[in-house]
């Protein structure tokens, strides 16, 4: 659907104040968009813009439907960012007067080559090596549309049971898509987490790194979009790049050239995977509560 008059002018507002020129928009193009937002090409009068537009402007309350969502990916861009460890678009402007938005910087895509997935691995090693004192962040965000919350703590597996798997286990009971049955495996599978998680520093991590939360860009050069970032242990990262597929080969041998990862890790990609799965599983249901049990019928 084209987008309205009042969100056309108000972008063309944000890109004149970001360029300090006037800029108007000559065309919108739609792209797509996943379950939350719909995606458009901007060609303006300043060149080529990218924007994720909320396609539901107001509840009948009158307030977003996803408060604060773009607003903090727009924060895990520029986190993510501040590190130049890798490309990550530009944030030019967010906001939600009308419509929710988010007006970034127009990436141009190339396909994917061998030496491509070997500056992605060396490039997220580097982004691995940025810490902080605990896990979380100093705020919560989003993992799709769901909140993902980041209180700090200063222990990996304390972090990893109630702000990623407790939130998502209890919303799964109570939608009636995990049984008390599972509920009590999770229970049984937190007191063995110390001992099947190695010790690793708290790590800036994408968050949700998947095939299409990254782009090759004209460079060939690895980019990043679409984070739920916070600082957590650096294997859920890897273990989310294998989750539907896995990435090439050398994306893993970059990797671990660069910043190695501790032994057994392959071992325990499905163990960080539980948090995706059961993001999944409270997203679309489908087949995932079997997946889920499939990784429990391994530890307990």
């Amino acid at each position: 659907m084209p987008l309205p008059d009042s969100l056309l002018h108000t972008l063309a507002h944000r890109l004149s104040k970001h360029l300090g020129r006037t800029v108007t928009v000559d065309r919108e193009t739609p792209v797509g968009g996943g379950s939350i937002s719909d995606s458009y090409l901007l060609d303006t009068t300043a060149g080529r813009y990218f924007v994720k537009v909320d396609p539901a402007p107001r509840t009948a309350t009158g307030a977003p439907h996803f408060p604060s969502m773009f607003a903090a990916e727009a924060d895990g861009l520029e986190r993510l960012a501040s590190t130049r460890a890798i490309r990550i678009p530009k944030v030019i402007a967010t906001g939600d007067e009308d419509f929710g938005y988010l007006l970034l910087e127009r990436i141009e895509c190339r396909p994917t080559t061998s030496a491509f997935w070997t500056v992605f691995g060396h490039a997220l090693a580097r982004l691995h090596g940025n810490a902080a004192p605990h896990f979380g962040l100093d705020r919560d965000n989003w993992i799709g549309p769901l909140k993902q919350l980041n209180a700090r703590t200063s222990d990996w597996t304390t972090f990893f049971i109630q702000q990623r798997l407790e939130p998502q286990v209890k919303s799964a009971r109570d939608n009636h898509r995990l049984g008390m049955g599972e509920v009590l495996r999770f229970e049984r599978l937190y007191m063995k987490l110390p001992v099947l998680i190695p010790t690793e520093p708290p790590a800036l991590l994408h968050g949700d790194l998947w095939h299409g939360n990254f782009l090759c860009d004209e460079r060939e050069q690895p980019v990043l979009i679409d984070p739920a970032v916070y600082f957590g242990h650096r294997e859920m990262d890897i273990a989310m790049s294998r989750l539907f597929g896995g990435f090439d080969a050398s994306f893993y041998e970059g990797y671990n050239a660069e910043r190695p990862l501790e032994r057994g890790w392959e071992e325990r990609m499905d163990l960080h995977n539980l948090y995706p799965l059961l993001v999944h599983l409270n997203l679309f249901e489908g087949g995932y509560a079997q997946q889920v049990r499939a990784v429990l019928g391994r530890y307990v």
